[in-house]
């Protein structure tokens, strides 16, 4: 390969550097499915759709390949899914199955390969260091990983690789191909190797940054690939699109923004015996309780609270449908707090809010709760409040670790405040697949 001296005329020749990578991203293929048709051998081959609880109304959570060849994918209502394949076979989700299987594909991937961080319950990231990071070596040690999970955790479990020098695009490449499939995108391959994608194919790029793109006039890849930082941090509306164009020339760096969750909350459809004022406040309470233990355990701090509420109203009265029909009135209303981490202060925030909760005929039969625990930020950057005192925080801190201890040990409902009892057996754990409850 000749290389130009910039400093003289001349050319030599050199052997040229085989292409490296830094992260290898591995992605479950139709997790919850391929976990059921592995317990379950007469349910391989054949369309299978695993969903919360057997109603026409709700979603299907996971689809096997089977079923994604009729049409049916994840967050399809079941009944259009019974009509795009009627024989299509419904499973009702078993989260302690999964959160168990989960650890054991941990344990198969560490078997080749320590894992740096566990993303969500079906994809995780490993950095490459060293003698691993030669393009050769990753491919070798992702067949390694795809084989021992075969062979450690069940036949039926197949994931989809990705290898680049960023975590971001090794997330990428792992959904370029599947199922089973194994992708690397080197430093020397980009940007054009993107060029087949859409927008939407790139994390972050929802419907509204995507509209929000359209309307500064990119509307492809090209477009995107064409902008400098500057331009695409201004299309984006922040920084974050300047660290896309980086992330997308395959530039690693470590941003302590980027490396923790922005919002922990928890939502439950109420059940009819709690469809009243007292249910709701008290399945809130169960919720905050459930946020509150994952805040801690990530070591985060929050400073904010969003409390959503849907009320059962007659038709002539709705503004919307829930997905389920009901017809519905939605009340969102937010509160900045001092940043916080302990119950209490956490219980006291919620209060305020349902307090702001409207009032009247209308209002007195919610069927959904939702609390969300927002602007949270991570242990390093937590700063004491200037109207706290280090005592009152050390005491509420200690008395939250302690109840953590203990439901951890003897379970999560060992210790709480009397205000959840009520609720006490409603809002069940359930898994979201950005998360997984180690706790509960």
């Amino acid at each position: 390969m000749a290389l130009s001296n910039g400093n003289s005329m001349q050319s030599t020749t050199r052997v040229s550097e085989p292409p490296r990578v830094r992260w290898l991203f591995l992605d479950l293929n139709s997790y919850f499915a391929s976990v059921e048709q592995e317990i379950q051998p007469d349910l391989r081959n054949r369309p299978v759709a695993v969903v919360p609880l057997m109603a026409d109304t709700t979603c299907c959570i996971a689809a096997s390949y089977e079923a994604k060849a009729f049409g049916v994918k994840t967050g399809t209502q079941v009944g259009e899914a019974k009509r795009l394949c009627p024989w299509i076979i419904l499973i009702e989700a078993r989260h302690e199955l999964y959160v168990d299987y989960h650890r054991r594909v941990v344990e198969a991937v560490e078997s080749c390969l320590p894992v740096s961080s566990v993303r969500s319950i079906d994809e995780m990231a490993c950095e490459l260091i060293g003698r691993e990071q030669p393009l050769l070596s990753a491919m070798a040690i992702a067949r390694r990983i795809k084989s021992s999970i075969r062979e450690q955790v069940g036949s039926t479990l197949c994931c989809s690789i990705g290898l680049a020098p960023n975590r971001y695009l090794a997330k990428i490449a792992s959904d370029m191909e599947k199922p089973d499939g194994l992708i690397a995108l080197t430093r020397d391959l980009l940007p054009h190797a993107l060029l087949r994608l859409q927008l939407r194919n790139l994390v972050g790029i929802g419907g509204r940054m995507e509209r929000r793109l359209n309307a500064h006039g990119v509307k492809t890849m090209d477009d995107l690939l064409a902008l400098n930082a500057e331009q695409l941090g201004q299309a984006w509306g922040g920084v974050q699109g300047e660290r896309l164009w980086h992330w997308l020339r395959g530039e690693d760096f470590h941003d302590a923004d980027l490396e923790h969750p922005k919002s922990i909350g928890h939502e439950h459809v109420l059940g009819p015996e709690l469809r009243n004022l007292e249910g709701t406040y008290a399945t809130a309470h169960k919720l905050l309780h459930k946020a509150a233990m994952r805040l801690r355990m990530r070591k985060l701090w929050a400073a904010g609270m969003t409390l959503s509420l849907r009320f059962t109203v007659p038709k002539d009265a709705a503004t919307g449908k829930h997905g389920s029909g009901i017809p519905q009135q939605t009340w969102t209303e937010q509160l900045r707090l001092v940043e916080c981490q302990d119950s209490q202060t956490l219980i006291e925030g919620l209060r305020k809010l349902w307090s702001l909760r409207p009032v009247g005929p209308l209002y007195e039969k919610p069927f959904l709760v939702s609390v969300t625990l927002t602007h949270l930020v991570p242990e390093e950057l937590h700063t004491l409040s200037l109207f706290s005192t280090l005592d009152r925080e050390a005491s509420r801190d200690q008395l939250a670790a302690t109840m953590d201890q203990m439901n951890q040990k003897y379970g999560t409902e060992t210790l709480y405040f009397a205000s959840m009892h009520l609720a006490k057996a409603a809002a069940p754990t359930r898994i979201a697949f950005h998360t997984i409850p180690d706790l509960f």
